[in-house]
């Protein structure tokens, strides 16, 4: 079998990453050990930078239509709701960043919603395969699989999990650390005698005990049970044990727990793996870093692994760029997953409240090798950043934006060069986010470019396979 692209992992980045390729004219095989999707919730939340990355993905109204906004905490004491606790720092939306707080959307519905998308671009997930062996040279990888087939690609990405089969087979090592050395039980359930306004919190009764979350999971009739275990005990899994944990912690009566869809236990840790490239191998999502579930940070990083690559590999496979670009994607993604990592273990430790930073909306670029900043005097956006949303003459920043292509945005009367069809160019009054100028947006939403003129644009374009 061969193909352009092999995926390894079916999870959120595996799926992101197939969507991207597909639609970019790239053949990719995403496989996955298991026979169906994730069928837990694990990573509900979706920040706003990968809302915008969904919109740009083409799913974003099925993310809509799936989920809902986060519900407020109520916390219970002695059976009686003892006051409100705001799980995020509210933030206003703006014409800059239209998507103002985080979606909540089950994982599973998040990666059923990402394999239609994949599906409906002629892409495929291949279920039942695991890896079993994995060479390359400098023509290409060759994968072998446990049943017996091989897989032949021009590279691979490991989007297999923070247990990254592909990791360990390229002998790259991560480094970090556990954040809580007692295990943490995760479930899906059906739960009577709560309402499904508030995302409902019991503390610890006493020394020695530990917490209880019941979050009524949007767009679903489940709720998301998560209970600590500070005595180091093994959570019973079985739906008996859950009722047990949800009387012992609750006012609720054990039978109020009517089904368990899915239920896991983990012990939060932060790592990151050392290198996020071997060859033509690279790491993405949990496989490259592997966050505490505080903060949201975990999917919403992986995604934009997915969203970061993506375009690089279609440019190499596709458009004529050097191979050299995909140097830029660990560059990039490595330090940004370093900052995130850090980010989501504050925020575990309670070193820092659910807020701006989270939301992922300020990360950039500005020490990338692809970053070229041009003017003596930048405005108030600068190369590196997140290109805004806005307006210009009536057209949505972000529609124009939609799609595989770069954007060219010529503001304030800066004239823009002639280009070619691979770039769209947007033209007319600068607005107040941007500043006048010329800024080349990057597939991915960053500014690549920004200049006063286009002096040194063409040179900027050429290793890119534009020109």
């Amino acid at each position: 079998m061969e193909t352009d692209v092999l995926v390894v992992g079916a999870g959120p980045t595996g799926l992101a990453l197939g969507v991207d390729l597909a639609r970019r004219g790239v053949t990719a095989l995403v496989l996955e050990r298991a026979r169906t999707l994730f069928p837990g919730s694990r990573g509900k939340g979706l920040q706003p930078r990968t809302m915008e990355v969904f919109d740009d993905l083409g799913v974003l109204g099925a993310i809509r239509a799936a989920g809902g906004p986060y519900p407020v905490g109520m916390i219970w004491q002695d059976g009686r709701r003892a006051g409100e606790h705001r799980m995020f720092e509210p933030v206003a939306p703006s014409e800059e960043a239209p998507y103002d707080e985080p979606w909540m959307v089950p994982q599973w519905r998040t990666q059923e919603i990402l394999r239609a998308r994949l599906e409906e671009l002629g892409g495929r997930v291949a279920f039942g395969r695991e890896l079993a062996g994995l060479t390359q040279d400098a023509d290409g990888i060759r994968a072998v699989l446990a049943c017996g087939e091989t897989v032949t690609a021009r590279y691979a990405v490991a989007a297999d999990g923070g247990r990254s089969t592909v990791r360990r087979l390229l002998g790259i090592g991560m480094t970090g650390e556990t954040l809580d050395p007692h295990p943490t039980l995760v479930a899906d359930v059906r739960i009577s005698g709560l309402d499904r306004e508030n995302w409902h919190l019991f503390p610890p009764r006493g020394p020695g005990d530990g917490f209880l979350a019941i979050c009524p999971l949007a767009g679903t009739e489940d709720f998301q049970l998560v209970a600590e275990f500070p005595d180091g005990s093994a959570p019973d899994l079985s739906p008996e044990g859950l009722r047990k944990v949800v009387a012992a912690r609750s006012h609720l009566a054990p039978e109020a727990l009517t089904q368990v869809s899915w239920a896991s236990d983990f012990r939060p840790r932060a790592a990151l793996a050392d290198r996020f490239r071997s060859g033509r191998v690279f790491l993405a999502g949990d496989a490259a870093h592997v966050h505490s579930p505080a903060g949201g940070q975990g999917l919403n990083t992986s995604v934009q692994d997915a969203y970061n690559l993506g375009w690089k590999l279609g440019a190499v496979l596709r458009d004529g760029a050097g191979a050299d670009l995909l140097d830029s994607y660990e560059a990039e993604r490595r330090p940004v997953a370093a900052d995130m990592l850090g980010l989501s273990t504050s925020v575990h430790r309670g070193e820092t409240r659910r807020g701006g930073a989270t939301r992922q909306l300020s990360l950039g670029y500005p020490a990338s090798p692809l970053t070229r900043e041009t003017r003596t005097h930048p405005g108030p956006l600068r190369a590196g950043e997140r290109a805004p949303d806005g307006r210009v003459d009536g057209v949505r920043l972000f529609d124009g934006f939609r799609g595989p292509h770069w954007t060219l945005l010529a503001l304030g009367g800066a004239e823009a060069p002639r280009l070619g069809t691979r770039i769209g160019v947007v033209r007319g009054p600068a607005p107040a986010a941007y500043g006048p100028g010329l800024f080349l947006v990057r597939p991915d939403g960053y500014v690549g470019w920004a200049g006063g003129t286009a002096a040194g644009l063409a040179d900027y374009l050429a290793p890119l396979g534009l020109r």
